[in-house]
Protein backbone atom coordinates (compact mmCIF):
# COMPACT_ATOMS: atom_id res chain seq x y z
CA UNK A 1 0.00 0.00 0.00
CA UNK A 2 1.38 3.40 -1.14
CA UNK A 3 1.30 6.71 1.25
CA UNK A 4 -1.19 8.94 -0.46
CA UNK A 5 -0.76 12.83 -0.98
CA UNK A 6 -4.02 14.23 -0.59
CA UNK A 7 -2.70 17.84 -1.37
CA UNK A 8 -0.79 17.31 -4.83
CA UNK A 9 -4.41 15.31 -5.52
CA UNK A 10 -6.19 18.42 -4.96
CA UNK A 11 -3.34 20.53 -6.07
CA UNK A 12 -2.60 23.08 -3.04
CA UNK A 13 -0.28 23.97 -1.05
CA UNK A 14 -0.05 22.09 2.56
CA UNK A 15 -0.82 25.51 4.60
CA UNK A 16 -3.62 25.74 2.06
CA UNK A 17 -6.94 27.23 3.93
CA UNK A 18 -9.85 25.30 4.41
CA UNK A 19 -11.70 27.60 2.25
CA UNK A 20 -8.79 26.91 -0.48
CA UNK A 21 -8.56 23.72 -0.23
CA UNK A 22 -12.56 23.89 -0.87
CA UNK A 23 -12.44 25.71 -4.06
CA UNK A 24 -9.88 23.53 -5.48
CA UNK A 25 -11.44 20.51 -5.05
CA UNK A 26 -14.83 21.65 -6.81
CA UNK A 27 -12.99 23.33 -9.52
CA UNK A 28 -11.43 19.82 -10.12
CA UNK A 29 -14.20 17.68 -9.23
CA UNK A 30 -16.11 19.45 -12.07
CA UNK A 31 -13.34 19.20 -14.44
CA UNK A 32 -13.28 15.25 -13.48
CA UNK A 33 -16.47 14.51 -12.90
CA UNK A 34 -17.61 11.16 -15.00
CA UNK A 35 -21.02 12.32 -16.25
CA UNK A 36 -19.35 15.55 -18.18
CA UNK A 37 -15.65 14.55 -18.81
CA UNK A 38 -13.96 13.42 -21.76
CA UNK A 39 -10.56 11.85 -19.86
CA UNK A 40 -10.04 8.87 -20.07
CA UNK A 41 -8.49 8.55 -16.14
CA UNK A 42 -11.89 11.15 -15.30
CA UNK A 43 -13.81 8.46 -13.18
CA UNK A 44 -10.35 7.56 -11.21
CA UNK A 45 -9.35 11.07 -10.90
CA UNK A 46 -12.80 11.87 -9.30
CA UNK A 47 -12.49 8.98 -6.77
CA UNK A 48 -9.13 10.47 -5.70
CA UNK A 49 -10.20 13.71 -5.54
CA UNK A 50 -12.97 12.99 -3.25
CA UNK A 51 -10.80 10.86 -1.24
CA UNK A 52 -8.28 13.69 -0.49
CA UNK A 53 -10.87 16.05 0.08
CA UNK A 54 -13.08 13.76 2.73
CA UNK A 55 -9.73 13.59 4.78
CA UNK A 56 -8.70 17.55 4.23
CA UNK A 57 -12.05 19.09 5.04
CA UNK A 58 -12.39 17.73 8.25
CA UNK A 59 -9.97 19.92 10.28
CA UNK A 60 -9.54 16.86 12.92
CA UNK A 61 -8.77 14.38 10.09
CA UNK A 62 -6.60 16.74 7.78
CA UNK A 63 -4.53 17.35 11.58
CA UNK A 64 -3.86 13.87 12.16
CA UNK A 65 -2.98 13.89 8.28
CA UNK A 66 -0.52 16.17 8.82
CA UNK A 67 1.04 14.99 11.33
CA UNK A 68 1.55 11.54 10.17
CA UNK A 69 2.82 12.72 6.39
CA UNK A 70 6.20 14.35 8.03
CA UNK A 71 7.75 11.21 7.56
CA UNK A 72 6.05 10.15 4.87
CA UNK A 73 5.85 10.85 0.94
CA UNK A 74 3.92 9.74 -2.01
CA UNK A 75 4.55 6.73 -3.32
CA UNK A 76 6.21 5.32 -0.49
CA UNK A 77 5.26 1.77 1.04
CA UNK A 78 3.07 2.21 3.95
CA UNK A 79 1.69 0.69 6.78
CA UNK A 80 0.24 2.86 9.64
CA UNK A 81 2.73 3.09 12.23
CA UNK A 82 1.20 2.02 15.85
CA UNK A 83 -1.20 4.12 17.58
CA UNK A 84 0.09 7.10 14.93
CA UNK A 85 -3.48 8.96 15.95
CA UNK A 86 -3.17 9.04 19.63
CA UNK A 87 -2.99 12.17 21.33
CA UNK A 88 -6.07 14.06 18.82
CA UNK A 89 -9.21 14.41 19.96
CA UNK A 90 -12.09 13.37 17.23
CA UNK A 91 -15.88 13.88 17.74
CA UNK A 92 -16.59 13.43 13.84
CA UNK A 93 -16.83 10.15 12.31
CA UNK A 94 -14.70 8.15 9.91
CA UNK A 95 -16.80 8.35 7.02
CA UNK A 96 -19.05 11.61 6.54
CA UNK A 97 -20.26 11.31 3.05
CA UNK A 98 -20.56 7.81 0.74
CA UNK A 99 -19.28 4.66 1.81
CA UNK A 100 -16.02 2.73 2.42
CA UNK A 101 -16.40 0.71 -1.08
CA UNK A 102 -15.77 4.74 -1.90
CA UNK A 103 -12.37 5.02 -0.44
CA UNK A 104 -8.73 3.70 -1.21
CA UNK A 105 -7.07 1.21 1.51
CA UNK A 106 -4.91 3.49 2.38
CA UNK A 107 -7.68 5.91 3.46
CA UNK A 108 -9.01 3.04 5.59
CA UNK A 109 -6.54 2.41 7.04
CA UNK A 110 -6.17 5.20 8.69
CA UNK A 111 -9.94 6.63 9.06
CA UNK A 112 -12.05 3.47 8.11
CA UNK A 113 -12.39 2.16 12.11
CA UNK A 114 -12.99 4.28 15.28
CA UNK A 115 -13.56 7.99 15.54
CA UNK A 116 -17.26 7.40 16.24
CA UNK A 117 -18.88 10.65 16.63
CA UNK A 118 -21.37 11.34 19.81
CA UNK A 119 -24.66 11.23 20.21
CA UNK A 120 -26.84 14.30 19.64
CA UNK A 121 -29.75 15.22 21.32
CA UNK A 122 -32.05 18.12 21.11
CA UNK A 123 -35.12 18.95 23.13
CA UNK A 124 -37.78 21.78 22.86
CA UNK A 125 -39.60 22.83 25.69
CA UNK A 126 -42.73 25.73 25.49
CA UNK A 127 -43.57 27.61 28.23
CA UNK A 128 -46.09 30.28 27.52
CA UNK A 129 -44.41 32.59 24.84
CA UNK A 130 -40.94 31.52 25.52
CA UNK A 131 -38.92 28.37 23.59
CA UNK A 132 -36.06 27.23 24.81
CA UNK A 133 -33.64 25.20 22.26
CA UNK A 134 -30.95 22.75 24.07
CA UNK A 135 -28.55 20.29 22.92
CA UNK A 136 -26.40 18.25 24.64
CA UNK A 137 -22.87 18.55 23.50
CA UNK A 138 -20.93 16.38 20.94
CA UNK A 139 -19.12 13.77 22.50
CA UNK A 140 -15.39 13.86 21.76
CA UNK A 141 -12.68 10.63 21.30
CA UNK A 142 -9.46 10.14 21.70
CA UNK A 143 -6.75 7.63 21.96
CA UNK A 144 -4.14 7.53 24.65
CA UNK A 145 -0.87 4.98 25.50
CA UNK A 146 -0.37 4.43 28.82
CA UNK A 147 2.69 1.60 30.45
CA UNK A 148 1.57 -1.95 31.17
CA UNK A 149 2.81 -1.14 34.44
CA UNK A 150 0.10 1.27 34.78
CA UNK A 151 -2.58 -1.19 34.26
CA UNK A 152 -1.18 -4.15 36.48
CA UNK A 153 -1.07 -1.08 39.31
CA UNK A 154 -3.52 1.58 38.54
CA UNK A 155 -1.99 5.11 38.16
CA UNK A 156 -2.88 9.40 37.42
CA UNK A 157 -1.51 10.29 34.56
CA UNK A 158 -1.32 13.66 33.03
CA UNK A 159 -2.35 13.81 29.46
CA UNK A 160 -1.91 16.32 26.59
CA UNK A 161 -4.51 15.96 24.14
CA UNK A 162 -4.58 18.11 20.57
CA UNK A 163 -8.00 19.17 19.55
CA UNK A 164 -7.80 20.95 16.08
CA UNK A 165 -9.99 23.97 15.08
CA UNK A 166 -9.87 26.56 12.31
CA UNK A 167 -8.72 30.31 13.26
CA UNK A 168 -9.87 32.99 11.56
CA UNK A 169 -7.64 33.19 8.70
CA UNK A 170 -8.54 29.25 7.70
CA UNK A 171 -5.98 27.87 8.56
CA UNK A 172 -5.95 24.66 11.05
CA UNK A 173 -4.23 24.66 14.00
CA UNK A 174 -4.04 22.64 17.44
CA UNK A 175 -5.85 23.85 20.71
CA UNK A 176 -3.94 21.80 23.53
CA UNK A 177 -5.35 20.89 26.69
CA UNK A 178 -3.34 18.70 29.68
CA UNK A 179 -5.73 16.61 31.78
CA UNK A 180 -5.45 14.43 34.78
CA UNK A 181 -6.68 11.16 34.24
CA UNK A 182 -6.98 8.18 36.44
CA UNK A 183 -6.14 4.72 34.97
CA UNK A 184 -8.06 2.11 36.09
CA UNK A 185 -6.16 -1.39 37.64
CA UNK A 186 -7.03 -3.89 35.40
CA UNK A 187 -7.64 -1.56 32.06
CA UNK A 188 -6.56 -3.25 28.92
CA UNK A 189 -5.94 -2.68 25.64
CA UNK A 190 -9.03 -1.10 23.59
CA UNK A 191 -11.15 -0.24 26.50
CA UNK A 192 -12.02 2.81 26.87
CA UNK A 193 -13.05 5.35 30.10
CA UNK A 194 -15.17 8.14 30.01
CA UNK A 195 -14.21 11.86 31.57
CA UNK A 196 -18.11 12.82 31.88
CA UNK A 197 -18.65 16.64 30.90
CA UNK A 198 -15.33 16.92 28.78
CA UNK A 199 -16.68 16.81 25.43
CA UNK A 200 -17.90 19.77 23.58
CA UNK A 201 -20.31 22.63 25.65
CA UNK A 202 -24.18 21.75 25.56
CA UNK A 203 -26.39 24.58 23.84
CA UNK A 204 -28.99 26.25 26.21
CA UNK A 205 -28.92 24.22 29.40
CA UNK A 206 -28.42 20.93 28.50
CA UNK A 207 -25.31 19.42 29.16
CA UNK A 208 -21.34 19.01 27.98
CA UNK A 209 -20.61 15.71 25.81
CA UNK A 210 -18.16 13.01 27.27
CA UNK A 211 -14.75 12.13 26.50
CA UNK A 212 -13.91 8.84 25.88
CA UNK A 213 -10.63 7.76 25.87
CA UNK A 214 -9.29 4.35 23.98
CA UNK A 215 -6.43 3.05 26.00
CA UNK A 216 -3.18 1.14 23.87
CA UNK A 217 -0.38 0.10 25.81
CA UNK A 218 2.94 1.69 24.61
CA UNK A 219 5.59 -1.34 23.20
CA UNK A 220 7.27 -2.83 25.62
CA UNK A 221 10.53 -4.40 25.34
CA UNK A 222 9.70 -7.52 27.18
CA UNK A 223 6.11 -8.13 27.19
CA UNK A 224 3.27 -8.53 24.61
CA UNK A 225 -0.43 -8.26 25.53
CA UNK A 226 -3.38 -10.03 24.66
CA UNK A 227 -6.75 -8.86 26.44
CA UNK A 228 -5.80 -9.65 30.03
CA UNK A 229 -3.28 -12.38 29.16
CA UNK A 230 0.88 -11.26 29.22
CA UNK A 231 3.39 -13.10 27.14
CA UNK A 232 7.08 -13.09 27.62
CA UNK A 233 9.83 -14.85 25.97
CA UNK A 234 12.49 -15.88 28.21
CA UNK A 235 16.00 -17.56 26.49
CA UNK A 236 17.35 -20.51 28.64
CA UNK A 237 20.69 -22.17 27.55
CA UNK A 238 20.59 -25.89 25.92
CA UNK A 239 21.94 -27.27 29.26
CA UNK A 240 19.20 -25.70 31.17
CA UNK A 241 16.28 -26.99 28.91
CA UNK A 242 18.13 -30.71 28.71
CA UNK A 243 19.06 -30.58 32.79
CA UNK A 244 16.32 -28.84 34.27
CA UNK A 245 17.45 -25.57 36.32
CA UNK A 246 15.40 -23.14 38.23
CA UNK A 247 15.74 -19.48 37.12
CA UNK A 248 14.52 -16.09 37.53
CA UNK A 249 12.23 -14.49 35.35
CA UNK A 250 10.97 -10.50 35.43
CA UNK A 251 7.11 -9.89 35.70
CA UNK A 252 5.30 -6.75 35.76
CA UNK A 253 4.87 -7.20 39.78
CA UNK A 254 8.70 -8.66 40.06
CA UNK A 255 10.97 -10.89 39.44
CA UNK A 256 9.68 -15.29 40.31
CA UNK A 257 11.59 -18.38 40.53
CA UNK A 258 10.84 -20.42 37.73
CA UNK A 259 11.29 -24.06 37.40
CA UNK A 260 12.65 -25.64 33.77
CA UNK A 261 12.15 -28.98 33.71
CA UNK A 262 14.43 -31.44 32.34
CA UNK A 263 14.02 -31.93 28.88
CA UNK A 264 12.47 -28.94 28.42
CA UNK A 265 11.83 -28.23 24.32
CA UNK A 266 12.11 -25.53 22.66
CA UNK A 267 8.92 -23.15 22.42
CA UNK A 268 7.09 -24.52 25.26
CA UNK A 269 4.65 -22.44 27.21
CA UNK A 270 4.61 -22.43 30.57
CA UNK A 271 1.64 -20.33 32.44
CA UNK A 272 1.88 -18.55 35.66
CA UNK A 273 -1.78 -18.20 36.63
CA UNK A 274 -3.21 -14.97 37.51
CA UNK A 275 -0.25 -12.98 36.51
CA UNK A 276 -1.45 -11.45 34.05
CA UNK A 277 -3.41 -8.10 34.09
CA UNK A 278 -5.62 -7.97 37.28
CA UNK A 279 -9.35 -8.18 36.52
CA UNK A 280 -12.28 -9.92 38.05
CA UNK A 281 -11.01 -12.86 36.66
CA UNK A 282 -6.99 -12.08 36.53
CA UNK A 283 -4.89 -12.61 33.22
CA UNK A 284 -2.00 -15.25 33.09
CA UNK A 285 1.84 -14.33 32.08
CA UNK A 286 2.93 -17.16 29.20
CA UNK A 287 6.48 -17.75 29.38
CA UNK A 288 7.77 -18.84 26.27
CA UNK A 289 10.85 -20.67 26.41
CA UNK A 290 13.48 -19.65 23.99
CA UNK A 291 17.12 -21.54 23.04
CA UNK A 292 19.93 -19.36 22.81
CA UNK A 293 23.29 -20.27 22.18
CA UNK A 294 26.55 -18.62 23.45
CA UNK A 295 28.97 -17.43 20.83
CA UNK A 296 32.11 -19.43 19.71
CA UNK A 297 34.14 -16.67 20.19
CA UNK A 298 37.54 -17.97 21.65
CA UNK A 299 39.49 -21.21 20.62
CA UNK A 300 37.92 -23.20 24.02
CA UNK A 301 34.55 -21.75 23.02
CA UNK A 302 35.14 -23.78 19.29
CA UNK A 303 36.55 -26.84 21.09
CA UNK A 304 33.45 -27.17 23.25
CA UNK A 305 31.25 -27.33 20.03
CA UNK A 306 33.80 -29.59 17.91
CA UNK A 307 33.29 -31.89 21.06
CA UNK A 308 29.79 -31.82 21.44
CA UNK A 309 29.64 -32.38 17.38
CA UNK A 310 31.53 -35.45 17.51
CA UNK A 311 30.06 -37.26 20.68
CA UNK A 312 26.40 -35.55 19.86
CA UNK A 313 25.69 -36.77 16.98
CA UNK A 314 22.36 -34.76 16.11
CA UNK A 315 20.53 -34.23 13.26
CA UNK A 316 17.45 -31.55 13.63
CA UNK A 317 16.77 -31.82 9.77
CA UNK A 318 16.30 -35.75 9.94
CA UNK A 319 12.11 -35.95 9.71
CA UNK A 320 12.70 -33.13 6.30
CA UNK A 321 13.44 -35.54 4.37
CA UNK A 322 16.27 -33.94 3.37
Amino acid sequence: MDFKDYYDIIGVKKDATQAEIKRAYKKLARKYHPDVSKEANAEVRFKELGEAYEALKDPEKRAAYDQLGKNWKAGQDFNPPPDWDAGFEFNGGGFTGGNDADYSDFFESLFGHGFQGGQRQSHDRSQGRQRTYQQRGEDHHAKVSIDLEDAYQGATRSIMLQSPEIDSNGHVINKQRTLNVKIPKGVKQGQRIRLSGQGSPGMGAAPAGDLYLQVEFNPHGLYRVQGHDVYLDVPVTPWEAALGASIKVPTPTGAVDLKIAEGTPNGRKMRLKGKGIPSKTPGDLYIIIQFTLPPAESDEAKQLYKKMQQELPYNPRSKMGV
